[in-house]
């Protein structure tokens, strides 16, 4: 095992130089960058990317070497804390994420809450003054370990918080009360000695060791593989982890957890486009599983951090001359951010972002320019409904831009069958993980019932060029996955459905669409190249 020392993020280091970027991966590299710059980041430390071939061609080390490996930087980051690490009064939880040199949403393992136990969950009781949030926090570690760590099956666990909601009267765990998610914990513990053999760990070293180890070996799982031949993303080293200190966005009415992007990243325009959950960790709202709230109201019921946002965003744009796609907590009204990375985008939004930035100064010409390279500026067109023969059926969130219509597939299998066939097909979930990244990526549409349009798979559908909507509560898929029920309106698998991404709307069978294209940009474009690149005569 390498014994260099273990690159720490804390408010007052010196800025990572650029050569570091493929050491510590893209997603810490751009968090010590702002850090240095006063951004509020939580503080952290690193595993780097040599690490990560290692582990998955060796094992992990032993926890003694792996404790003496982590020893200087867990102190550090104790220290930059006023935490402990296993600490029974004062207990120090951490994150651990993934951050390859380029950015792979939703692709690799993360495990909150790392840290939890017996013994230190009545220390986060005392210091948070909130046992609703520590039984929250415990029962999601528990959860998250099985699946990330021990690839143990989601449906046991998801289906304890479905009983225990319909026993309750509530909709989902959020709106659980603290008694019945202490019990819920204990149930999460009962399932997982179950189907794993033996008791969830109960040392802190242990839970850290084996959720660093999920995270450089899911740079090894067929979603991660797919996600880098689909990008062309050759020579990567690996996966960083970064274990970063915990806020907490699940402590009550005034915390949270969001994305968001800089500008919206369907359409290009400049305006803060965000999803935030509150009450919720970021798995709520990247997983696609939970409704999340707008912007709007974010903005009424916490307009200081609303503000706040709309300043970081701007910043964020300032500091890497792009638009950025950042994920943030917000802990009882204050702000942290996690992340932040150059933001997935559609063609359409591609062209007039460049174009944007260049106008604003932000960038020169020549860079807006050469961001173009490869896109096909003759072929870029947005749909619209022109005409429709019937009203909608449904209603939405719309995740893209334009207008797709296809045949609707209920199932991967479907989904490859009718691509095959040559047919245009639209993937109707529930909702969309990361795992179906081949079949968003042959579908060309995707509708969910559930989920928000910054959750990874729908990130992940914007840069593939898959028109998403999501959120759309009416449908009703049929237990046997054969078809489903919108408003009343039966619709089998192979039915013709059309999905108008500018407004959101869903139409049985298909549409008349009309077809724009962005001029202004274009003829930008087009004058840039003139005077930079002048005709020959």
């Amino acid at each position: 095992m390498p014994s260099e020392p273990i690159p720490i993020i804390v408010a007052g280091n010196l800025p990572p130089s650029d050569d570091s970027l493929s050491t510590l991966g893209s997603k810490a590299f751009n968090l010590a960058k702002l850090a240095a710059l006063g951004f509020p980041i939580p503080p952290a430390f690193v595993l780097p990317t040599s690490w990560c071939g290692r582990w998955i061609a060796e094992g992990a080390p032993s926890l003694n070497a792996f404790r003496s490996l982590i020893a200087p930087a867990l102190s550090r980051l104790e220290g930059a804390s006023n935490l402990g690490f296993g600490d029974h009064s004062r207990p120090l939880l951490v994150s651990v994420r993934s951050g390859a040199p380029v950015s792979m949403p939703g692709m690799l393992n993360t495990v909150l809450n790392v840290g939890l136990t017996k013994d230190t969950l009545p220390g986060l009781v005392a210091m948070t003054g909130n046992p609703r949030l520590a039984w929250d926090c415990y029962g999601r570690l528990i959860e998250s370990y099985a699946l990330a760590v021990r690839g143990l099956e989601p449906a046991p666990f998801r289906d304890a918080v479905a009983r225990m909601s319909a026993a309750l009267g509530v909709k989902d765990r959020h709106e659980i009360d603290t008694l019945s998610l202490r019990a819920l914990a204990t149930q999460y513990l009962d399932i997982f000695k179950d189907l794993a053999g033996e008791p969830f760990p109960d040392d802190p070293a242990q839970q850290l060791l084996a959720a660093a180890h999920a995270v450089f070996r899911s740079w090894d799982s067929p979603r991660a593989r797919t996600y880098r031949r689909i990008n062309a993303l050759d020579g990567l080293p690996g996966t960083a982890a970064t274990v970063q200190r915990m806020v907490y966005g699940n402590a009550g009415p005034r915390s949270g957890a969001g994305v968001g992007f800089s500008r919206d990243p369907a359409t290009g325009e400049k305006r803060l486009y965000l999803d935030f959950a509150f009450d919720a960790q970021g798995e709520d709202v990247v997983s696609g599983r939970y409704p999340v709230a707008a912007a709007s109201d974010l903005a009424r019921l916490l307009p200081a951090v609303s503000q706040s946002l709309e300043r970081m965003s701007a910043r964020l744009e300032q500091v890497f001359g792009d638009a950025q796609d950042f994920e943030f907590t917000v802990h009882e009204g204050e702000l942290f951010l996690l992340q932040t990375r150059e933001a997935k985008r559609t063609a359409w939004a591609r062209l007039r972002i460049a174009v944007d930035l260049a106008r604003e100064g932000l960038i020169p010409k020549e860079e807006a320019l050469r961001r173009l390279d490869g896109l096909d500026l003759s072929s870029l067109v947005r749909r619209r409904v022109a005409q429709a023969s019937e009203p909608a059926i449904a209603q939405g969130v719309p995740a893209g831009v334009g207008v797709v219509s296809g045949r609707i597939a209920f199932s991967v299998e479907a989904v490859r069958s009718e691509r095959a066939r040559g047919g245009a097909v639209i993937f109707v979930r529930n909702d969309i993980a990361t795992e179906d990244i081949d079949a968003i990526a042959s579908a060309d549409g995707v509708l969910t019932a559930r989920g928000g349009r910054t959750s990874h798979a729908a990130v992940v559908a914007r840069e593939l060029g898959t028109l998403a909507i999501v959120g759309c509560s009416a449908i009703k898929i049929a237990n046997d996955g054969r078809s489903c029920e919108v408003n009343g309106r039966q619709l089998p698998e192979g039915a013709w459905l059309t999905l108008d991404g500018e407004s959101g709307q869903v139409f049985a069978g298909r549409v008349e669409v009309r077809e724009e294209r962005p001029e202004s940009e274009l003829a930008q474009v087009a004058a840039w190249r003139s005077e930079l690149i002048p005709s020959v005569a």
